[in-house]
């Protein structure tokens, strides 16, 4: 049986370990929307790649991804591993966050990783369809990942 102490020191090293995670999460996000733009300024995506206008939206997800980070120019490719990245480490977070039964870290890291989630599948849409609305909607799904993130930094605080 563990030491009220013992508690203590795991309890604060959970919570410092969901704070760094989180501040690796917003950095990783600052660096994602850097290079989103840099993509959106200056990369043309081909309309005809592997993946472009599939009949079913996930196979063309997959292979329009497959071919971004095969093949795809260094901002595109890059782009895409951060979003892979954020989505992992959004994942160990919120993982993480249950571990530590604090319902301010689940909500704020369920909340987040639906963000990431929306925005990547709508970058994925974009890639593969060209439309500019899609593009709207990843950058929507990049403020719905940002501000639980930072709300939940705060307020565990």
């Amino acid at each position: 049986m563990q030491s009220t102490a013992t508690r203590e020191v795991t309890k604060k090293t959970t919570y410092r370990t969901l704070r760094i995670f989180t501040l690796i999460i917003l950095l990783l996000l600052s660096a994602q929307f850097l290079v989103g733009m840099l993509v959106n300024l200056f990369v043309v995506v081909p309309a005809h790649h592997p993946g472009s206008n599939p009949p079913e939206y996930f196979s063309g997800v997959v292979t329009g991804v497959l071919w971004v980070l095969g093949d795809g120019t260094l901002w595109l490719r890059l782009h895409a591993i951060i979003g892979l990245a954020l989505f992992l480490s959004a994942l160990i977070l919120l993982g993480l966050a249950i571990a530590s039964r604090r319902r301010a870290w689940i909500i704020s890291s369920i909340v987040g990783l639906l963000g990431i989630v929306a925005a990547g599948f709508n970058g994925a849409s974009f890639l593969n369809y060209g439309e500019n609305f899609s593009s709207l909607l990843m950058s929507i799904g990049f403020l719905v990942a940002v501000i639980p993130y930072i709300i939940g930094v705060y307020v565990t605080r």
